[in-house]
């Protein structure tokens, strides 16, 4: 259509403009008229830069598998498309957006190169300062999104070095009394062996020794009364035998699970008199069992933290790749189970989930971030509550929420929690990059929806993510592998 500088001089983007920059705008670019419909999708090469003459624009961004509406407008003069043509190469050329019209839309369409020129020939200064501010912000998060990670990781360590200690320093002493445990059972049995005792009670010994062994690995939990009355009746029991110390022996045979009828079994298979001594080194037999339980329960505890930690940082594993997010989220619980500390942890899953495609080791990232904001959300509320991880089906997306009964998020700075560089912390404790790296993280990597519902003692974030791969997911993650 034609090009009127009369017409596009009204617009307050060239309103400032000579006669002859308006011609040379007229030359250049040229006025279109679209129908009803899209004008361009995001994600395509940003070609053209628009300025809206007359009728109406809604710009929306891709989250998931859906188009989300983020501007409606009728004012002449908005414009989008090819906002940063004048960094050529230095930054990707696509478009951030779609665009499309809901009535015949009339705009003047200027070609990305030619934009590009214009700017850097009519406003040098301007591109400078725009190149500046640009590439200051991207370096400035980028600088501070590591140090965002240093501190989670220092956090971290922090944790984990404490989850550790616990097992590591419990199998430490559990050995240490295990080995002086195992010196007093060669004495006893050498005391039985070197005593005037037919071979037969002595097999009948050992054999009571494997089958109590094989007892202490099967020990039922009891409830503290129960534990206390058969502690009563091993006690009384031991007494009536003449047995040296029966309320030192009995809490040990309760832990291991064994009774009177387990004491009776003792007494019918050996003589009267080599019943104490039997006893007593039955009594070593059952607390070495017990302390090797203790040092099996205690390294297997630090090989499930060495597991958390390494699924947590994802070693060893493909960037991109299909997950259980349960995993990962356990991981996370895990590792950040020193943070959390005593608030109470409610896990509500829907294991029925299928795996998704995701990059594991980015959602551990996200997961962080908002256990975090949830655990100080709940220590600035007193430093009680719960703290809610639930998954569910959300239509063709999995739904990920974290719910705390925290101080909540004031309404009128709820819409800037997402913003980078906001925080509501106290000066040195918050980065204010935390949310704008997991909205990155979900939302442009994984096109996926974060949002949150919020009021005093309910806040929950949702995280939503595909369950199948979107193609420039797929793209992106070819080109990393290639």
């Amino acid at each position: 259509m034609p090009c009127s500088p009369a017409e596009i001089s009204s617009l307050f983007l060239f309103e400032k403009l000579t006669p002859e920059q308006l011609g040379r705008l007229c030359a250049e670019g040229r006025v279109e008229r679209f129908e009803p419909g899209p004008v361009y999708a995001e994600g395509d090469p940003a070609t053209c830069f628009y300025v809206m003459v007359e009728g109406t624009v809604v710009l929306s961004r891709r989250v998931g598998g859906d188009d989300v509406e983020v501007i409606r407008n009728s004012q002449p003069g908005v414009y989008s498309g090819a906002m940063q043509a004048y960094l050529g190469d230095r930054a990707r050329q696509v478009y951030n957006n779609s665009m499309r019209v809901t009535e015949p839309t009339r705009f003047f369409v200027l070609p990305a190169d030619t934009f590009a020129a214009i700017m850097q020939e009519w406003f040098p200064m301007a591109v400078h300062l725009l190149e500046g501010l640009f590439f200051g912000s991207k370096a400035t998060q980028t600088v501070i999104g590591q140090r965002e990670r240093l501190l989670a990781l220092g956090s971290l360590s922090a944790g984990l070095t404490h989850e550790l200690n616990n097992p590591a320093a419990a199998a430490v002493r559990a050995t240490s009394t295990l080995r002086e445990r195992v010196a007093k059972m060669r004495h006893k049995l050498a005391m039985i062996a070197s005593g005037p005792y037919p071979r037969e009670s002595l097999a009948g010994l050992i054999d009571i020794q494997e089958r109590t062994a094989e007892l202490v690995g099967k020990a039922p939990a009891l409830s503290p009364l129960e534990a206390s009355d058969r502690e009563d009746a091993l006690t009384d029991w031991l007494d009536d035998h003449d047995i040296p110390d029966g309320w030192r022996l009995a809490p040990t045979f309760v832990q291991a699970g064994l009774d009177v009828d387990w004491l009776e079994q003792v007494a019918a298979a050996v003589e009267e008199d080599v019943l104490a001594g039997a006893i007593g080194w039955l009594n070593y037999t059952v607390e070495t069992e017990l302390l090797m339980s203790e040092i099996e329960d205690s390294t297997t505890r630090i090989s499930h933290l060495v597991d958390a930690a390494k699924q947590y940082s994802q070693l060893d594993r493909a960037p991109y790749r299909s997950v259980d997010v349960h995993e990962l989220l356990d991981s996370t619980l895990l590792m950040l189970s020193g943070k959390i500390g005593p608030i109470k942890v409610l896990k509500e899953y829907d294991r029925t989930l299928p795996e998704i495609p995701a990059y594991p080791a980015e959602l551990n990232q996200v997961w962080t971030n908002l256990i975090d904001n949830a655990v100080s959300a709940i220590k600035s509320a007193g430093g009680e509550g719960t703290l809610t991880v639930r998954t569910a089906r959300d239509h063709d997306r999995l739904l990920v929420e974290f719910g705390d009964t925290g101080v909540g998020i004031p309404a009128d700075i709820r819409s800037r929690i997402f913003d980078p560089f906001f925080t509501t912390k106290p000066v040195g404790e918050g980065t204010g990059l935390g949310l704008d790296i997991s909205w990155r993280i979900v939302v442009n990597k994984h096109h996926g929806a974060l949002q949150v519902e919020s009021e005093p003692g309910d806040t929950r974030f949702q995280v939503l993510l595909p369950l199948t791969a979107a193609e420039n997911a797929e793209n992106e993650n070819s080109e990393e592998s290639a």
